[in-house]
């Protein structure tokens, strides 16, 4: 308490007065401190978090550019093939040409040119005397037949032999053959004409018609008339004309020596003893 009284009362009031007042005073200088430091920590924030997202954005964005752009950059365009010209093609734009006995001899000698040997190839060649005239495309097979074989009513009496056929004619399939039957109308008269086709008819129903009776004319495809003469159920003794359907064209615009299987069988039936009978001048080819 003395030393209380001691000192100066007033003056040490006016001193805690002057402590608080400098403590409110820096309470709020220190809370407006602190204040403008969270603004800045929240204005520093806010910006980067904005950049992150555009970054992340850009991120996500800018790959599928990439991808798209990158096939039309990097990838050539791929050229169009030129499509090749088919015989359908071709002989649609030209115009029909009749078959000359030139045409098979050329259709010989290419297809034997690289499996036999040049005497072989000298071998296979045709006489002009063993080809009759052509058919110029204004014949039906009738007056095709009464052209090249005037003699028609003589020759069929005298054929007797059975299992053989005076006039074969070669075409390139089932359908075509019922047609050209149909067209013999006009020609035949009293002969007998016999399909020789492998579509819905046996081998063995035709060794039984061509058995049965006397047959004139064998109309049919290559393959199924080589199978007969090698079977020797057809023979070539009576054969004196060899009719090849050279002119028709199928739906394809394709002729007989243009489709590759009907080609090729067509060659062996010439092998296959035709060839040899030509050359002895038994046989006669014609190309209607």
């Amino acid at each position: 308490m003395g030393d209380d009284l001691g000192d100066d009362w007033w003056n040490h009031d006016d001193a805690v007065e002057a402590e608080e007042e400098t403590e409110q005073e820096k309470e709020p200088a220190e809370k407006a401190k602190t204040k403008p430091e969270k603004r800045k920590m929240v204005t520093e924030k806010s910006p980067k978090a904005k950049k992150t997202k555009n970054n992340d954005q850009k991120e996500c964005t800018t790959p599928q550019k990439k991808e798209i752009e990158d096939p039309q950059s990097t990838k050539p365009q791929k050229k169009r093939k030129r499509k090749k010209k088919t015989i359908t093609d071709v002989l649609a734009t030209s115009e029909p040409k009749p078959g000359c006995a030139a045409d098979l001899q050329d259709l010989i000698t290419l297809y034997y040119s690289d499996k036999r040997s040049v005497i072989e190839l000298e071998e296979l060649k045709l006489q002009n005397s063993c080809f009759l005239s052509s058919n110029d495309l204004t014949h039906t097979l009738s007056s095709y037949l009464k052209q090249v074989c005037p003699k028609w009513a003589k020759i069929q009496k005298q054929h007797s032999e059975k299992s053989s056929v005076v006039i074969l004619i070669v075409c390139s399939s089932a359908l075509r053959t019922i047609e050209l039957i149909k067209q013999l109308t006009a020609f035949k008269g009293e002969a007998r004409a016999v399909k020789l086709f492998a579509k819905h008819i046996k081998m063995e129903e035709q060794v039984k018609l061509l058995q049965k009776g006397i047959t004139h004319i064998g109309v049919g495809t290559p393959a199924r008339i080589s199978a007969l003469i090698d079977n020797e159920c057809l023979s070539l003794q009576a054969l004196r004309y060899l009719v090849v359907d050279w002119n028709w064209r199928d739906q394809k615009l394709r002729r007989m020596a243009d489709i590759p299987e009907v080609k090729l069988d067509f060659l062996k039936l010439l092998e296959n003893g035709v060839l040899a009978a030509c050359k002895e001048d038994k046989v006669k080819i014609g190309l209607f």
